[in-house]
């Protein structure tokens, strides 16, 4: 069975070791308990949305970077032969025309 929770640890444990962090910097940049972090970066606690994001800034890497990286992994996994590269015409422009409504 695949574990989103597990390939989201992973995910952020292989970006923030590319940056050369530590567990301790980044959590406490992204105001996180270190041990929580911990967890999540082993796949044992599921992260919130908002320490997701807080993580994510904490790496200086955007938030869909980390999920397009996870998405593609668990793509892998499922043994997907092909997946798309790029975001489809019609997301875009549901995208657009919701920030033209803010």
């Amino acid at each position: 069975m695949i574990l989103v929770r597990q390939e989201i640890g992973e995910v952020l444990r292989d970006f923030r070791q590319q940056k050369g962090r530590t567990l301790r910097q980044v959590a406490s940049r992204a105001s996180v308990a270190l041990g929580y972090l911990s967890e999540v970066e082993r796949g044992q606690k599921e992260a919130s949305s908002e320490i997701l994001a807080s993580v994510a800034e904490a790496l200086d890497v955007p938030i869909s970077i980390i999920m397009r990286e996870v998405g593609d992994r668990i793509s892998v996994l499922e043994g997907l032969q092909t997946f798309p590269d790029v975001v489809p015409d019609d997301l875009m422009a549901s995208v657009d025309a919701e920030l033209s409504l803010r």
